[in-house]
C-alpha cells in the first residue's frame, strides 16, 4: 500500500477501507473516553471514511474528522450526509499548519488504525497533546505485532514500538479490543531525563562527532535508540583516525538513517566534553546546514527515526545526556536540565539555518495585525519587521501559539533558582511601541542593553537594509544564546557582546557621533553617563525607569547634557543584573506580613509603626471614584512617588496583613511615613454589578498613629489634584508630567522648576499639571540612620 496522498486517495476510491469498528472498541470508548456532561469535542486523526466519528458523535462529542486523503474524505461526506455534529477536514497532522481545527482545545483525540503510518509517532502525539483540554485524552487504537502476520506488520506496532509511545505520558492506560491495543493517553507529559547508557564508553570511542539536522519546518532529527536505557539520540559517533569531525558527523548520518550531506555544509560548533566513570567524553557538535534523502530503515541499534518540534523535547521521554548537552549547545536553554558539558566554542557564528513550522508565518502576521490594530505598530517599517523577524527562533522552548501571542505575554527564557524571571522575549506590542518611538531613519546604527536576539534583529530590520544593533548583555549564557540564534536567522545586522551595559558598547562599536538610538530592555533604578554620552544629538534614548518602585517606559530625547522625556508607557521588565542593579530597602513589620519599601531616598524610621498598626485604623472616604471605563489609576500611583516627600509603598505578603491594612495579598499600596504613624492609599469597591461597566470604586485614605489624619488629609490633596488636573475620562488619555534628566552633579539653582527625584547618577525633574497650587506640606519625622532589612 502507498504512502502519499494521492495513493490513500486512490486507496479508498477503489472502495476499499479498514476493518470495522468494533463492539467491544465501542464499548471501551464509551467506558474510558465519555464526553464531560454538557458534550465535548473530539477530533479523529485518520478517520477513514467516518466510521468512528460518527459514533463518536452518538456519545454526546461534537467532531473534527481529520484524513490528510481527499479520496476518504469524499467517501465519509456522502456516506455520512445526514449525520450532524461532524465536519470533515482535509488535513496532514504531522507537517500542516492545523489551524482549522478547534481553536477551543479538544477532550478526546483519536487515533484508529492510523499510528503505525505515521512517519514521526511519538512527536506527532506530543504536538497533539497541546490540542487537549486540560482533562482531555488521547486514545491510541492499533493492531499489535504479537496478532498480524509478519508481513502485514507494517500495519502493527510491536511492544518496543507502544512503550516509545507511552513513555512520555504521565498518566496510561492499555486495554484490549479483539486483538486491537486501545491505550489511553492523558494530556500531562513526563519531564523527560537526560540518561546515561548502562555501560561505560569505550576509550577509544570517547571522541566523537554529533550531528545536528534540522527538516525545512526547523524540527530537529532523532533516533530512538533501543536497549536497557532506551533515550532518544542524534545522529553520533566516534571520529576514525584521519577523519575529521565534520566528516565524521556527515558519515554517521548517512549511515544511521539514511539522509546524505556535504563536507561543505558541516560545522563543528562546539566541542563539549564531561566525565563517565573516569573516562573523559569528548564530543564535536556539527550543525548540518542542508541534506538531502529521506529518513529511510534504522540500523539494529535503533527502533525509529522521527523529526521533533524544538519546544516539544522536554516531553518526548528521556534523551542521551551528550544529544541533550549537544542540544543546549545548538539552541542553549531548550533542555534546561541537561546536565552541565564544559564547553569550547569553535565557530564565532554558525551557518545561517532555514526552516519554520507551517502555521509559523500565519501566527506571526495574526501577532502582527493585533500589534497594529492596537495602535502599537503605526509605521510601515516597523510593521513590516513585526510580519518579517521569526520570533519563534528565539524562543525554542516555546510553543508557537506562545512565540507569537499578540498580547501581554513575554516569553520567559531565564529564571534564578528562587524562580524569578532574569531574562525574556517581551510582549510584541510593547517591543513595537519602543521601537516607534526610537525613530530610526534607514542605515540608524542602534545600541540595545539586555540581549536576547528578537528585539535586535526587529530593530535592525525596522531600519532598513543597512541598518545595525550593537546588543550588549552581562550574562554570558544569554550572549552565547543570543550569538546561536542570531546565526542561525542569518542577517548578520546584530553584534552581541558580553560586557554590562551600564557602561555602553565597548568604544570601538560607538558609532562616529553616537548611536541613533538606544532600547534598554530591563527595569532601570537610574540612568547611567554612557547611555547619554554614547547617544547622538537628537537621538532617542527608550527605557524602562524606576521612579518610586513604579516603571514606565520612557521616551527621552538628548539636547545638550539633558534628557527630554517625549513620551510614556506603561510597562514591566525583568531587573537590572548589572552595577546599576540596586535592591530596595525594606523594612519587614508584623512578622513579615507587611512592609514597607523605600525604592527612592532615605529609609526613614520605623520605630513605633508596630505598634500604631494595632491600634485604630483611620479613614477617610475622598470622594473620587473610578469604573471600568476610566479605573487607570497608575498615573496616580507616579505623581505620588513622585510629589510626596518621604513616598514610600507598604506591601502585604500574607493574608493576615490584609486584615490590618485592607490591602490584599501580594499587593501594595502609596504610602508615606510620619513618627510612629503612616498613611496610605487604597481604593474600595462601592458599587457592585453585573454589568462590569457599572461596577465603582472609591478611593480612600487609611492612617495608622498619632499623625496618622494628618498624613491621611496629605494623601486625600493629592489624590484630588491628580483627579482635577491630570486624570482623563479615558485611560489612555492621562496627563504626562514634563520630565527632564540631569546630571546627578548639577546645582539645584541650574534646574528647571519642579519636583526633583535625585538617582546616583542622575537628577529627575518633574513638572505636573497643576503643581501651582500649593498642597498640604510634609509631616516632621525623623530620618533612620540605620540601614533597613531585607524580607
Amino acid at each position: 500500500m502507498g504512502s502519499t496522498r494521492t495513493e490513500w486517495s486512490e486507496h479508498y476510491n477503489n472502495g476499499k477501507g479498514f476493518r470495522r469498528l468494533g463492539d467491544e472498541e465501542k464499548r471501551l470508548l464509551a467506558e474510558h473516553a465519555a464526553p464531560p456532561a454538557d458534550g465535548g469535542e473530539a477530533l479523529d486523526i485518520g478517520c477513514g471514511t467516518g466510521e468512528l466519528a460518527v459514533y463518536l458523535t452518538s456519545l454526546g462529542y461534537s467532531v473534527d474528522g481529520v484524513d490528510f486523503a481527499e479520496g476518504a474524505l469524499g467517501r465519509a461526506r456522502a456516506e455520512h450526509v445526514q449525520t450532524p455534529g461532524v465536519q470533515w477536514l482535509c488535513l496532514d497532522v504531522e507537517n500542516d499548519d492545523l489551524e482549522p481545527l478547534s481553536g477551543g482545545g479538544y477532550d478526546l483525540i483519536t487515533l484508529r488504525l492510523a499510528v503505525a503510518f505515521l512517519s514521526n509517532p511519538t512527536a506527532t502525539l506530543a504536538r497533539l497533546a497541546e490540542l487537549l483540554t486540560k482533562q482531555g485524552r488521547i486514545v491510541v487504537i492499533t493492531p499489535t505485532a504479537e496478532h498480524t502476520p509478519a508481513e502485514r506488520h507494517h500495519i502493527a506496532l510491536d511492544e518496543e514500538q507502544l512503550a516509545v509511545l507511552t513513555d512520555p505520558f504521565v498518566e496510561t492506560a492499555r486495554y484490549t479490543a479483539d486483538q486491537l491495543a486501545v491505550v489511553v493517553l492523558s494530556k500531562k507529559a513526563r519531564p523527560g531525563r537526560a540518561v546515561e547508557r548502562t555501560h561505560p564508553p569505550e576509550p577509544r570511542a570517547v571522541f566523537g562527532a554529533a550531528a545536528v539536522v534540522t527538516d525545512s519546518q526547523g524540527r530537529v532529527l532523532l533516533g530512538r535508540r533501543l536497549g536497557r536505557t532506551p533515550a532518544w539520540e542524534l545522529p553520533a559517533g566516534r571520529i576514525e583516525p584521519g577523519e575529521s569531525a565534520a566528516a565524521a558527523a556527515v558519515r554517521e548520518l548517512g549511515e544511521e538513517s539514511g539522509l546524505s550531506a556535504c563536507a561543505d555544509d558541516a560545522h563543528v560548533l562546539a566541542v563539549l566534553h564531561d566525565a563517565r566513570e573516569d573516562v573523559t567524553r569528548v564530543t564535536a557538535v556539527v550543525r548540518i546546514s542542508a541534506h538531502t534523502g529521506t529518513v529511510g530503515r534504522p540500523e539494529e541499534q535503533f527502533l525509529r527515526w522521527e523529526w521533533h518540534r524544538l519546544h516539544t523535547l522536554r516531553a518526548i521521554g528521556d534523551v542521551f545526556a551528550p544529544t541533550a548537552q549537544a542540544l543546549n549547545s545548538v539552541w542553549p536553554g531548550v533542555l534546561p536540565d541537561a546536565p552541565s558539558a564544559i564547553s569550547y566554542r569553535v565557530a564565532a557564528d554558525g551557518p545561517a539555518v532555514p526552516g519554520e513550522p507551517a502555521e509559523a508565518g500565519r501566527l506571526r502576521e495574526v501577532m502582527a495585525q493585533t500589534v497594529i490594530d492596537g495602535g502599537w505598530a503605526p509605521s510601515d517599517p516597523v510593521r513590516d519587521a513585526l510580519r518579517t523577524v521569526p520570533r519563534h527562533r528565539f524562543a525554542p522552548e516555546a510553543s508557537l501559539a506562545d512565540a507569537y501571542d499578540g498580547g501581554d505575554r513575554a516569553v520567559i527564557t531565564r529564571r534564578e533558582e528562587t524562580g524569578r524571571a532574569i531574562s525574556s522575549v517581551s510582549a510584541a506590542w510593547l517591543q513595537a511601541d519602543m521601537m516607534e518611538s526610537l525613530r530610526l531613519r534607514p542605515g540608524a546604527i542602534a545600541f540595545e542593553a539586555g540581549s536576547g536576539g528578537y528585539n535586535a534583529e526587529l530593530i535592525a530590520h525596522a531600519a532598513g537594509a543597512d541598518g545595525r544593533v550593537v546588543s550588549v548583555d552581562i550574562d554570558p549564557w544569554v550572549i552565547r544564546r543570543t550569538r546561536a540564534f542570531l546565526a542561525e536567522v542569518g542577517t548578520g545586522r546584530v553584534t552581541a557582546v558580553e560586557a554590562d551595559a551600564a557602561l555602553g558598547a565597548p568604544a570601538h562599536l560607538v558609532p562616529r557621533g553616537g548611536f541613533d538610538g538606544s532600547v534598554i530592555t530591563y527595569n532601570c533604578w537610574d540612568i547611567p553617563p554612557a547611555w547619554r554620552d554614547q547617544l547622538a544629538e537628537g537621538g532617542r534614548l527608550v527605557m524602562p525607569l524606576e521612579m518610586g518602585g513604579y516603571s514606565r517606559s520612557i521616551e527621552f530625547e538628548r539636547r545638550g547634557e539633558v534628557l527630554h522625556a517625549r513620551r510614556f508607557t506603561y510597562c514591566g521588565f525583568v531587573r537590572d543584573q548589572g552595577q546599576q542593579a540596586r535592591p530596595a530597602p525594606v523594612v519587614p513589620l508584623l512578622d513579615g506580613a507587611l512592609a514597607v519599601r523605600f525604592d527612592d531616598g532615605p529609609t526613614a524610621d520605623t520605630q513605633g509603626l508596630e505598634e500604631a498598626l494595632r491600634g485604630r485604623r483611620h479613614q477617610i472616604a475622598i470622594g473620587v471614584t473610578m469604573r471600568a471605563a476610566n479605573s487607570y489609576f497608575g498615573s496616580l500611583q507616579l505623581f505620588a512617588a513622585t510629589t510626596l516627600p518621604g513616598f514610600c509603598r507598604l506591601a502585604a505578603h500574607h493574608e493576615s496583613a490584609e486584615a490590618v491594612t485592607g490591602i490584599e495579598k501580594d499587593r501594595d499600596a502609596p504610602a508615606i511615613l510620619g513618627e510612629a504613624s503612616l498613611a496610605y492609599l487604597i481604593h474600595v469597591q462601592t458599587r457592585d454589578s453585573d454589568r462590569r461597566e457599572d461596577k465603582e470604586w472609591e478611593w480612600f485614605a487609611y492612617a495608622f498613629g498619632e499623625q496618622g489624619p494628618e498624613l491621611a488629609e496629605q494623601l486625600v490633596a493629592t489624590v484630588v489634584a491628580w483627579d482635577r488636573h491630570i486624570r482623563a475620562e479615558a485611560n489612555d488619555e492621562h496627563a504626562d508630567p514634563v520630565l527632564t534628566v540631569h546630571s546627578a552633579g548639577t546645582p539645584d539653582d541650574a534646574l528647571p522648576a519642579g519636583d526633583v527625584l535625585d538617582k546616583h547618577h542622575s537628577r529627575l525633574v518633574f513638572r505636573w499639571p497643576g503643581r501651582d497650587a500649593v498642597l498640604p506640606g510634609p509631616v516632621e519625622r525623623p530620618v533612620a540612620d540605620a540601614v533597613a532589612k531585607g524580607v
